[in-house]
């Protein structure tokens, strides 16, 4: 629907999104680290990475020499795992536009354990949509989407630069375009029921990151672009309010 290219949103708390940075790091080591060790070591690390929900409910078992890490790790290692330079691409520019405010919002601590939290419930819905599916779940969706979702709660005023349809430049507010997108992936959960994209994925991750950033934001981060007038501000405000103002003399009429 389109590409997030610029918001006009500054850090407010920290200097820099070191966790945004570390994860988008993370996940371009993992990409290129599985496209240069081959087409079999690529294949090996998305079975034994990927979250397959079929594993995960115990309805089928990975060959011991799959076995990469234990089943319920990989609700979180799918999500460092893409399968081509424009499905990582896509994910990062996301994370990217959109992370360092809630990075922000949440602080550093917080934005990893929201980020982690976010890949695991888009998992989970995966999960529970297809329990029977013995395809590899891999990408940052399910986190994106958790991070598209809080975007919206805390900063639905905030200007963005957009490529609509890929093609078209244009400045919106952010809820035109999160709400927008947000909808989509739950049309497309109900209507594509053939693609190999996991709307289900993404839907988890939406749900999760609206209610945990509600919970893990900081006590002086307002909702929905809101100003918090702080007890200083409110005591200046006070000091001038309008009765305590002695009246400007009447001036007198003519010249």
């Amino acid at each position: 629907m389109f590409i997030p290219l610029h918001d006009a949103n500054q850090l407010r708390h920290i200097k820099r999104q070191y966790v945004t940075l570390g994860i988008i790091a993370l996940n371009v080591f993992a990409w290129l680290a599985t496209s240069l060790g081959g087409a079999d070591f690529a294949q090996a690390t998305v079975i034994g990475l990927g979250y397959i929900p079929s594993v995960a409910y115990d309805i089928a078992y990975l060959p011991p020499e799959l076995e990469l890490v234990p089943a319920p790790l990989t609700y979180v290692t799918y999500a460092f795992l893409h399968a081509d330079l424009l499905h990582l691409g896509g994910n990062m520019l996301f994370l990217w536009v959109f992370g360092d405010n809630i990075e922000d919002a949440l602080g550093h601590v917080r934005f990893l354990i929201f980020y982690l939290a976010c890949a695991i419930a888009g998992a989970a819905f995966h999960g529970m949509v297809v329990p029977e599916s013995q395809s590899p779940l891999i990408g940052a969706s399910g986190a994106v989407a958790g991070i598209v979702a809080a975007y919206l709660v805390l900063h639905p005023r905030v200007k963005l630069w957009v490529l609509a349809f890929a093609r078209i430049p244009l400045r919106v507010p952010a809820w035109t375009a999160l709400a927008l997108w947000i909808l989509y992936q739950f049309a497309m959960f109900g209507l594509d029921h053939e693609n190999q994209v996991s709307w289900a994925a993404h839907i988890g991750g939406v749900l999760a990151g609206a209610v945990l950033v509600v919970i893990l934001r900081r006590k002086n981060v307002p909702l929905l672009d809101k100003r918090i007038q702080t007890p200083k501000a409110a005591k200046l405000e006070n000091e001038i309010a309008p009765q305590d103002v002695e009246p400007h003399a009447p001036r007198p009429w003519g010249r």
